[in-house]
């Protein structure tokens, strides 16, 4: 193996080679001030520009802007008619059932017709006796009208007394008014026998309309009984293919609505899908549910897949108003005010609002400075939620407004007017916007 090389040595230097190496002292402390120099600038740098408030913007721009109004309703069918029975009895028969298809006048059900033709029958016996007992008084009527007759010539001929001449005639009107009053009792049987024929008739339940049945409430051998109210048996639609939507509409929004109005809808069975509409009529009466008060929109609906089925829940949108190009703004940009102007008058130089009229703050550039707010007077217009059209004013396209402003951290920004110096402004800094 090789022998490795014996270590060297250190050599001392020499006293003048070390005082060489060494650094001047008037070095370090040129070093030491550069430092702090830089230091201090970036200090003084950095609090300048903490002094600087900044603004958050967006352009005034020609949008597309909708008004909508929403609301909740329900699915119903065009014409609902419910049928009913006005005899009692026992159910019978049953011929359609639910969702089955009738046609006007078809016979859907029938009542047990036995206890009717019962009563039918005894009308036509009390009609028969009725008939007897007016032909029995027209021919007693006839005797007493022949006996007064020749009563009266007896008393011409001094046969018979006054007296006797009265009473054959008193006995020929009594004749003839029971002969009326068997006129009446004919005339009473007769109604009874109408009645109880009718009644016979409706012991057959027939459809009055063409349409579809969409509920059933009896079943055969049930007994109904309509002697104060008409027992509903069936419930028929009349066409599911014309559909309406009664909507509750709030007293907010009922004065933007108008008959003619289009809207759209959908229902949580085709989630996917728009439905169409239009308002038919507005109605007038109020309806208050717990203090809220909202009035009834009627839509027409055409429904020709027959998917809308009566009692859908349908949420309702209807377009009140809708220009494609509107210039229009942020609405935080009317609500945004500088801090300068919070519970201050407005300075020289800003635009009072006349009336009807909003402000906005724009950042405007001048000659020699950075941009800065300055306040336009504008006349807004329609609304969407989120933009507001400008239909008048100094605003122009492409114009900066201000949304927001960051208020530098230690800087204490003016106390509205009679509010605590401690809410809201004061130290800290942060973003300030309009009140909302």
């Amino acid at each position: 193996m090789p022998r490795e090389a014996p270590a060297l040595a250190p050599v001392p230097l020499e006293e003048d080679e070390v005082r060489k190496r060494r650094v001047p002292r008037w070095a370090w402390v040129l070093g030491l001030l550069v430092v702090a120099a830089l230091v201090g600038f970036w200090r003084v740098r950095a609090a300048r520009q903490a002094d600087v408030i900044t603004y958050e913007t967006a352009t005034a721009e020609p949008r597309k802007l909708m008004s909508k109004v929403t609301a909740t309703g329900t699915v119903a069918a065009l014409v609902t008619v419910q049928v009913g029975s006005q005899v009692s009895g026992r159910v019978q028969e049953l011929f359609v059932d639910y969702n089955s298809e009738v046609k006007k006048g078809q016979v859907i059900a029938r009542i047990d017709p036995q206890l009717v033709q019962a009563a039918l029958d005894r009308a036509k016996a009390n009609m028969t006796a009725a008939r007897a007992n007016l032909q029995k008084a027209r021919v007693n009527a006839d005797v007493t009208k022949k006996q007064a007759a020749r009563s009266k010539e007896l008393r011409a001929q001094q046969f018979i007394s006054q007296s006797e001449l009265e009473t054959a005639e008193s006995a020929a009107a009594s004749g003839q008014a029971e002969v009326t009053a068997a006129e009446g009792s004919v005339a009473q049987a007769q109604a009874a026998l109408n009645e109880a024929e009718v009644n016979l008739k409706y012991t057959a339940i027939v459809s009055p309309t063409d349409g579809i049945v969409i509920s059933r409430s009896v079943d055969v051998g049930q007994t109904v009984a309509a002697s104060l109210q008409a027992p509903v048996l069936f419930t028929i639609a009349e066409d599911l293919r014309k559909m309406q939507i009664n909507t509750s509409v709030s007293e907010a929004d009922v004065g933007k609505l108008q008959p003619g109005m289009k809207a759209t809808f959908n229902v949580d069975a085709f989630p996917g899908e728009a439905f169409q509409g239009v308002i038919r009529q507005i109605r007038n009466e109020a309806i208050t549910v717990q203090n809220v008060v909202t009035y009834l929109a009627v839509l027409d609906v055409p429904n020709p897949e027959l998917k809308l089925k009566p009692g859908m829940t349908a949420n309702v949108t209807i377009i009140t108003q809708q220009k494609d190009q509107a210039l229009s703004v942020p609405n935080t940009a009317l609500r945004y005010r500088p801090a300068s102007a919070q519970g201050a008058p407005a300075q020289a130089g800003q635009p009072a609002g006349a009336k009807g009229s909003r402000t906005l703050y724009v950042l405007r550039r001048q000659e020699g400075q950075p941009p800065q707010p300055a306040a336009v007077s504008v006349r807004t217009g329609m609304t969407d939620g989120t933009y507001t059209e400008v239909v008048k004013g100094e605003l122009k396209d492409g114009d900066r407004v201000i949304t927001a402003e960051n208020v530098p951290a230690g800087t204490a920004s003016p106390t509205p007017a009679g509010a605590s110096p401690m809410g809201g402004g004061g130290r800290g800094g942060g973003m300030r916007r309009g009140p909302f």
